[in-house]
């Protein structure tokens, strides 16, 4: 018994280190400050940030970005010299594995002698277009279509949600059940039915009418999160001083939800573009002679056999962009946790030691 009192006693000790460590860290710093910090020490959400913004800066620069109507069309040219409509001579390749045609040129071994990008890294399709730009228009198209969808189911999610958890009552009643209405819907249905009719008028049309229907999650949070925080102290303290229900939702309320409100969106968006992916895959997405990941994926997977690199591709991007907004999420839902701790390492103490003796 003595001895379990003297280990526990040397836990409590070692906790309340850790704890003082801590708190010196956080001193003087504020909220945002303190979720800044805790994001960017934590590793893997760092390398997924970096590694989701080279990719958007690599695709947009090879592919360029081409919006607008044929009439008053937007464009910025990229540095690729092959675009999606071009057709180049196919390329029968002698090394190709089963004498297929249209093999990549790729080569990443630098003692081969023929190290570099050339001609058509990524390989021609059928007709012999290049396959490189067909999946830097694809990632182009998909990455845009992450983003309106978060960004607008972001926005009705949250606006919502706030309404329904401060106001409450009949307001309430009838926001959730519409949010239960469209959940028992299967996502992939809503997604098949708008893009059976809007496919064909672009990614940006087909992005705002798919966010419309990706608030319902988000919604629920954000509710919940309100009528917690509705009953504190410095909400009573702002009716009390007359603030206005806007002026309370926004400026008291809102920025203490806001991190469940990111953590939410930021995960969202990885299961946006993996609804791309799927609508493009059975036809109802991105249509041609425009390209996505999913429509590529769909159109190609017959050659999977004889030229997996035509599959390989677009799984790749799909793969890295999903799992780079899986781990930023999960680094901003720790950065906002305050139970969420760092762990002391044994060069913490020593400089905690060496900080308490000067």
């Amino acid at each position: 018994m003595v001895g379990k009192k003297k280990n526990g006693g040397v836990e409590l000790v070692n906790e309340a280190n850790e704890n003082a460590i801590q708190n010196k860290e956080i001193d003087g710093l504020s909220q945002g400050q303190i979720v800044l910090r805790r994001f960017v020490r934590h590793r893997g959400a760092m390398i997924a940030l970096f590694t989701l913004i080279f990719l958007i800066l690599f695709v947009y620069s090879a592919s360029g970005i081409y919006l607008g109507s044929e009439k008053a069309p937007f464009t910025i040219q990229g540095w690729w010299h092959y675009k999606i409509t071009d057709h180049p001579q196919l390329i029968f390749g002698k090394d190709c594995p089963g004498g297929s045609t249209g093999c990549p040129s790729l080569n990443l071994n630098p003692f081969s002698g023929k190290f570099g990008f050339g001609d058509h890294p990524f390989g021609q399709d059928d007709i012999g277009r290049d396959y490189f730009a067909l999946a830097m228009r694809g990632a182009e198209q998909s990455i845009m279509i992450m983003f309106i969808i978060g960004g607008i189911g972001g926005i009705l999610g949250t606006i919502i949600g706030s309404i329904a958890g401060y106001f409450r009552g009949r307001l309430d009643g009838f926001l959730m059940r519409l949010t239960d209405l469209i959940i028992t819907i299967p996502a992939i249905i809503i997604g098949a039915v708008i893009g059976y009719k809007v496919g064909n008028l672009g990614v940006v049309v087909l992005g705002l009418y798919l966010g419309v229907f990706s608030w319902t999650g988000l919604a629920r949070l954000v509710r919940g999160e309100f009528l917690s925080l509705r009953e504190r102290e410095f909400v009573d303290a702002a009716r009390v001083a007359g603030a206005s229900n806007a002026r309370i939702i926004f400026k008291h309320i809102l920025p203490n939800a806001v991190g469940i409100i990111i953590v939410s969106v930021t995960l969202s968006m990885s299961g946006a573009i993996l609804l791309e992916t799927a609508l493009s895959y059975l036809g109802f997405g991105v249509v041609p002679p425009d390209v996505s990941l999913g429509s590529l994926i769909s159109q190609y997977q017959e050659s999977f056999a004889t030229r997996p690199w035509l599959f390989w591709w677009p799984g790749f991007f799909i793969i890295c962009i999903a799992l780079s907004v899986n781990f930023i999420g999960d680094g901003l839902r720790d950065a906002f946790d305050p139970r969420q701790r760092r762990r002391i390492t044994k060069k913490d103490r020593a400089n905690a030691k060496v900080a308490a003796k000067a």
